[in-house]
């Protein structure tokens, strides 16, 4: 590959290449395509929820031994570095890293068409790798387009992740999808697919995709009800988006241009039209035999944007062995030593003194607040009730609401004890909106003054996460229902024994047990915009006040049993280990 600016250090794929077997011992029937998936933290291959879930779905795969093979991108420079100047203003770099420090380069390339370019794509393997009597090993390919023989542009289609305009993104998932189950073929893994699962409609170009190879020399005019079942059998489809916006979708014109007229009309031909626009969800949708939400509601809502179709339910979890934070790992090998091949065991967690639970936790703390002075400089003290937010910085998502009245805020605190709080999260280059979320945090901060401790950690990925979601006494998320699909920070939260109070949206439907898992925001359903904000900002303040203050200072052994049934009802039942099993036995229909 030619040298360009920032990529000198890079390592090239052509050259480089070696041949590596399927990892594992098992052949994959079931293939995970999914734009992003968080395979290592060292890896900038993800970009927040989407892809961390799908990471942690892979994980459990492997720890089960289910013959699973990853399909996803490389990206050269990952999602981006934020930089936040004391204003909340927020700027990117990229990130260049180096894929041979993680992966092997792979012996197989395949072309693609974009934009009419015959387009070369290679591949990087990372083996996933399982732990348990049953483990085994899930390879992870992720595509690459950068060689010295591919146009410009081509080469530009692996650099960023969810970078560029509609024509970028859709070159990317052309990428994903014909060049994906390209690969597959060539590495002699396709054939033995029973099921491809589409995480999220940026995979669902593997529809035509699969069709295409079942037509042989009959074109798109040629296809039959037959053959659209047939491929309908193979595919599974997650969706995780519950607003209309959130769908990809591309004019016509453009992806008839991107993928090529007759592929265009091929997708015509599978029902991906819908509204005058090539909807990648509606082509998902009509090409799967199973289709599911993230969380009960999320299934709930998805019905009514898509009505007429079938659309279950199976709602998010957290690899239990990634996010559980030292000290809780050692608290749980102690009590439950079979935590780790059935997450359910964690319900017996409800047997544990309460006084180990706090030890637990203050490890947990300490450790997270040396790390915040690492970063910030800012000391936090251990004693003081802390709150942590973390989420991709949406307006949605309301990162401000707890400081819509500050007056109240720190009257609450004065009068009941010392408050701190911990955010952190990026906002999407393009979202001027989630820009301003972040600048609004900050304002709040500044007016806090000394009333009240804040502090914005930048750069929140996954090695910061495993800290914060142990490191703090409540987990706050507050989105406006019902835009949160699911949500899984709180899940990571509660197998550290943190409660959450957050509005009932999402997985907290499901998981609030009030006053034993955590608290529920519950606003004033009939408003609308600041109404709704301050109504839900007063819910909030309610709960500070009547219940969470007054125990965690008045009754530290109560917060401990919150903090203990956090864990045995939420972490022993929102994690990926329940999940895959569910998606083996209602998705996965091709399993022996």
């Amino acid at each position: 590959m030619a040298s360009r600016p920032g990529a000198h250090e890079r390592p090239s794929l052509e050259g480089r290449l070696h041949a590596v077997g399927t990892a594992g011992g098992k052949v994959p029937r079931i293939a995970y395509f999914s734009m992003e998936i968080a395979c290592d933290p060292a890896l900038p291959t993800y970009s927040g929820g989407l892809g961390i879930l799908a990471g942690d779905m892979l994980l459990s795969a492997a720890d089960l031994g289910l013959p699973v093979v990853g399909v996803t991108l490389l990206y050269h420079f990952g999602y981006f570095v934020q930089h936040l100047d004391a204003s909340g203003n927020q700027t990117e770099t990229g990130e260049v890293w180096d894929p041979r420090t993680r992966m092997f380069g792979v012996d197989r390339t395949v072309t693609v068409s974009v934009e009419g370019r015959t387009v070369q794509v290679g591949a990087w393997r990372y083996d996933v790798v399982g732990t348990g009597p049953i483990a085994t090993t899930v390879p992870v390919y992720l595509l690459d387009t950068d060689f010295e023989r591919n146009d410009p542009r081509d080469r530009a289609l692996t650099a960023r992740l969810y970078g560029g305009d509609s024509r970028y993104r859709l070159c990317q998932e052309t990428v994903l999808g014909y060049g994906g189950f390209a690969m597959l073929e060539a590495l002699g893994l396709a054939d033995g697919i029973g099921t491809f699962h589409m995480n999220e409609g940026h995979a669902a170009l593997l529809v035509p995709a699969l069709v295409e190879s079942r037509l042989g020399s009959r074109t798109y005019r040629d296809v039959t009800s037959d053959d659209i079942a047939t491929v309908r059998r193979l595919f599974a489809f997650t969706t995780h988006t519950p607003v209309p916006a959130g769908h990809d979708r591309f004019d016509p014109a453009l992806t008839a241009e991107v993928i090529g007229e007759e592929r265009a009309r091929l997708v015509e031909r599978l029902g991906g039209q819908r509204d005058g626009t090539v909807n990648m969800t509606q082509l998902a949708l009509r090409g799967s035999h199973y289709v599911n939400g993230v969380a009960m509601r999320h299934g709930e809502v998805s019905r009514k944007l898509f009505p007429g179709d079938t659309i279950a339910a199976i709602t998010n979890g957290v690899h239990a062995g990634r996010w559980t934070s030292p000290a809780f790992r050692i608290l749980f090998d102690r009590y439950v030593p079979a935590w780790r091949q059935d997450n359910g065991y964690l319900r017996h967690i409800v047997g544990v003194p309460v006084e180990d639970i706090a030890v637990a936790h203050r490890a947990a703390k300490d450790d997270f607040f040396v790390e915040v002075r690492r970063r910030t400089g800012v000391t936090l003290a251990p004693a003081h009730f802390t709150i942590g937010f973390a989420r991709r910085a949406a307006e949605y998502k309301r990162g401000y609401l707890p400081f819509w009245d500050i007056d109240r805020l720190a009257a609450i605190a004065a009068k009941l004890g010392a408050v701190q709080f911990v955010f952190a999260g990026k906002a999407h280059p393009n979202d001027e909106d989630g820009k301003g979320v972040i600048r609004r945090i900050f304002e709040s901060g500044a007016r806090l003054g000394d009333k009240l401790k804040f502090v914005y950690l930048e750069n929140y990925e996954i090695a910061l996460a495993q800290r914060m979601v142990a490191g703090v006494d409540l987990w706050l998320n507050t989105p406006r229902p019902p835009l949160e699909a699911s949500g899984t920070s709180g899940m990571k939260a509660a197998l550290n024994g943190v409660p959450s109070l957050s509005t009932l949206d999402g997985w907290w439907v499901e998981g609030c047990v009030e006053g034993h898992t955590g608290w529920a925001i519950e606003g004033d359903l009939e408003a609308h915009d600041n109404d709704a904000n301050a109504a839900d900002a007063a819910a909030l303040y309610d709960k500070l006040e009547s219940a969470i203050l007054p125990l965690f200072y008045g009754n530290p052994d109560g917060y401990a049993r919150v903090m203990r049934d956090a864990i045995a009802i939420n972490g022993s039942y929102f994690n990926t280990q329940r999940a895959v099993e569910q998606y083996a036995r209602i998705a996965y229909c091709a399993i022996d």
